[in-house]
């Protein structure tokens, strides 16, 4: 009975909530990418300057779906267009069914893809062996209303990647020869620096030596601070030369917070929550005497940043010169889970706002953290740091710290931990499985 009556109360916990939108959609085709193109923060930019942003006046429903028997297969179809009837512009639909070889690994895969538009049917399909670090990938268009260039005809690469090297090369098979290859890169890292080369031969003429012309070049150089994981913050820095015409210059953080938690309906020994929070700068400047239209200018710049505060909603928002955008999402953890989103656009030359709406519906993302997290441990674990109100106090530094500033992963679900073993895109565990058996309560 003495020991009913003097238990001691339970340590106190943080929160950890899944990320809203982890990992990003974009990440399941990155095999059939250039690392170039995917490297030096790119995926991760994209997705905060473009993710929950819906067109103006424009509707964007997304449905990802698995079935539970077979969870080698999946698919996601969308469904966009206007919200006011314009004869000019139909709804846009399509479908995109996925094979996946290996549920842990998503980078041995082959999709169908199905649409109202060009192209109508396409398949493509990758193959990865780790062990040895090759793979090779296709994209072949099936039914097209129209072929104008060798590329509708197919394309196929073949990529090298190691956890400090990814090299690459797409060709044309039915291009003529002076057309090949379509595209090469070479991405090396060195510590926290990452140096690329893409060459992409679309100038010069065809009786000239295209790798001559520095306009089909492009490189790159990255610095990134971080682990990779999500649970903890990461920096990277880019400064590129794209084909000797356009300077790009960018950078973006992840940030990882606690705030304290001022809830009735949780536990009293939830003493806080973890917050994400990312900045993202883009800015690109012409360097060639081109002449363009009053309507693009020679430099333009663009800043956005977006704010989980819990597992259901999300804030974002980005501001350019010619426009500026906030974005509001909202997610409900249910299986499947539904996403509702509304931004509005302000356009500043005209000086008018207007509204886009989004709807997702997905099975295939579960949530990968415990809110409970046992990889947040006290920094000083006693029983004076035990009782309640003294764990958080104003103004000074919360006592609960991350077991993972240390380098301790273990706990971790695999799609949380740093992915260095392959230089192929990876940002904050990208090349982890999508699924998992956490749960969160």
């Amino acid at each position: 009975m003495g020991n009913w009556f003097n238990k001691e109360p339970p340590p106190p916990v943080v929160l950890v909530p899944p990320l809203f939108d982890f990992p990003p959609i974009a990440a399941r085709s990155r095999m059939l990418e250039s690392s170039y193109n995917i490297l030096f923060g790119k995926l991760a930019l994209k997705c905060l300057f473009e993710d929950f942003f819906e067109k103006a006046r424009h509707f964007n429903t997304l449905i990802m779906l698995k079935p539970i028997d077979d969870p080698h297969v999946d698919l996601m179809a969308t469904a966009s267009g206007p919200l006011d009837h314009k004869p000019k512009e139909k709804i846009a639909g399509n479908a995109l069914f996925r094979w996946q070889s290996d549920v842990d690994d998503p980078h041995t895969f082959m999709d169908l893809f199905v649409s109202n538009s060009d192209p109508v049917l396409q398949m493509r399909s990758c193959a990865y062996y780790p062990r040895y670090g090759f793979g090779a990938f296709g994209i072949l268009p099936l039914l097209l209303k129209k072929r104008v260039t060798a590329e509708d005809y197919g394309v196929m690469g073949l990529r090298y990647a190691s956890g400090k090297l990814s090299a690459g090369v797409t060709v044309m098979p039915f291009a003529i020869k002076d057309q090949l290859p379509k595209s090469a890169w070479l991405v090396s890292k060195l510590g926290r620096l990452t140096v690329g080369v893409q060459y992409e031969p679309q100038y010069g003429r065809k009786d000239d030596m295209k790798y001559k012309d520095l306009l089909n070049w492009s490189c790159a150089a990255g610095y990134g601070v971080g682990s990779g994981s999500p649970l903890s913050p990461s920096f990277n820095f880019c400064l590129e030369l794209s084909k000797s015409s356009q300077f790009n210059a960018s950078f973006y953080q992840h940030v990882v917070v606690q705030r304290r938690v001022k809830n009735p309906f949780e536990e009293s020994e939830v003493v806080g929550i973890t917050n994400y929070i990312d900045f993202g700068f883009e800015l690109q400047t012409r360097l060639d005497d081109a002449k363009t239209s009053n309507n693009i200018p020679d430099s333009t710049f663009q800043i956005a940043a977006s704010w989980q505060a819990n597992k259901n909603f999300l804030l974002k928002g980005k501001v350019g010169p010619l426009s500026s955008s906030l974005a509001l999402a909202v997610k409900s953890w249910w299986k499947p889970s539904f996403t509702f989103s509304i931004s509005a656009t302000r356009d500043r030359i005209s000086g008018t706002t207007a509204y886009g709406f989004g709807l997702r519906v997905e099975n295939m993302r579960e949530a990968s953290y415990q809110r409970a997290d046992p990889n947040f441990v006290m920094l000083t674990p006693n029983k004076e740091h035990l009782a309640e109100g003294i764990v958080w106090k104003i103004g000074a530094r919360p006592m609960l710290e991350s077991d993972i500033n240390a380098g301790n992963f273990d706990r971790l679900p695999k799609e949380l931990r740093p992915q260095g073993r392959m230089l192929c895109g990876t940002c904050h565990g990208l090349c982890g499985n999508p699924s998992s058996e956490v749960t969160v309560r």
